[in-house]
């Protein structure tokens, strides 16, 4: 299968009632595990390279990872850089081969936001690659705290951008390691009646599944972005593989080890999203 833009992938969704898991990438065992979950699956997913991952590994390299993955694949995968926050970001990530970047420009005011946004479009149309924006200010659970999207900002940003995607800030946080149900779905059905992208929740391990698969049914949220909830999976399969093979050295086998829980989990997350 070729490499997917955002908008490949997210506008059938519209149609089918359905989400896309945008999970997020530390290595080569994740990246894999969740390509080989969603050819199982039979069913689309984003790897995305946030900023955590790119500072680990060079962006260069993890565009050659995720397209190597990709094209091995039989459904659709989307090569996403997550959290840029400046056009240089977003330009290395294109000369990388990233097929979707993501301009984070939500701290900024909704002008700055706006322009900022509108340039990495302007650049990534030339490219063929998609563009994902926000509006409002998604926070963490240890701090930095959120800023609720504004109906109006989003509707504005919606018209000037040209983004293929709209993040916003419902009452999702990121790294949360518990479920909540603290989403405002009236906010969503606000957002959602003023703008026509389709629309992003970040920190979705935070959402119980029986939230986020009714978004997915009833809204035009339809990317959720997945990270936490799989890096306690890898963290608990790496631990289990230490404990029963106190004489393995080698990393390939005991990394290799997470490989399968971690596609199960994945896969997990993704037919949530698809379920009818």
């Amino acid at each position: 299968m070729t490499v997917a833009t955002l908008a490949d992938v997210l506008q059938p969704a519209i149609v089918q009632r359905s989400a896309v898991a945008g999970l997020v990438v530390l290595g080569w065992e994740d990246a894999r595990a969740y390509v080989e979950a969603a050819d199982e699956a039979g069913l689309p997913v984003i790897l995305q390279a946030g900023p955590g991952c790119r500072t680990y590994t060079p962006v260069s390299v993890l565009g050659k990872m995720f397209r190597v993955l990709a094209e091995q694949a039989r459904v659709p995968v989307v090569c996403h850089i997550d959290h840029a926050y400046t056009v240089d970001e977003c330009a290395i990530g294109i000369d990388s081969g990233f097929s979707s970047v993501m301009i984070d420009g939500s701290k900024l005011p909704i002008g700055e936001n706006i322009a900022i946004t509108a340039r990495v479009v302007e650049m990534a149309r030339r490219a063929g690659v998609s563009v994902e924006g926000e509006v409002g200010v998604v926070g963490y659970v240890s701090g930095g705290g959120s800023t609720m999207t504004s109906p109006d900002e989003a509707q504005r940003f919606d018209q000037e951008s040209g983004v293929d995607a709209l993040a916003i800030s419902v009452g999702n946080v990121h790294l949360s390691t518990e479920k909540t149900t603290g989403i405002d779905l009236d906010l969503v059905r606000r957002i959602e009646a003023v703008t026509h992208s389709p629309l992003v929740l970040h920190g979705g391990s935070g959402i119980p599944p029986a939230i986020r698969r009714r978004l997915a049914r009833e809204t035009r949220v339809k990317k959720f972005n997945i990270g936490t909830e799989l890096r306690m999976a890898f963290g608990a399969a790496l631990r289990k593989s230490l404990a029963d093979h106190p004489d393995v050295f080698d990393r390939l086998q005991l990394l290799g080890n997470t490989i399968a829980p971690l596609k199960a989990e994945a896969r997990a997350v993704m037919s949530t999203l698809a379920e009818e």
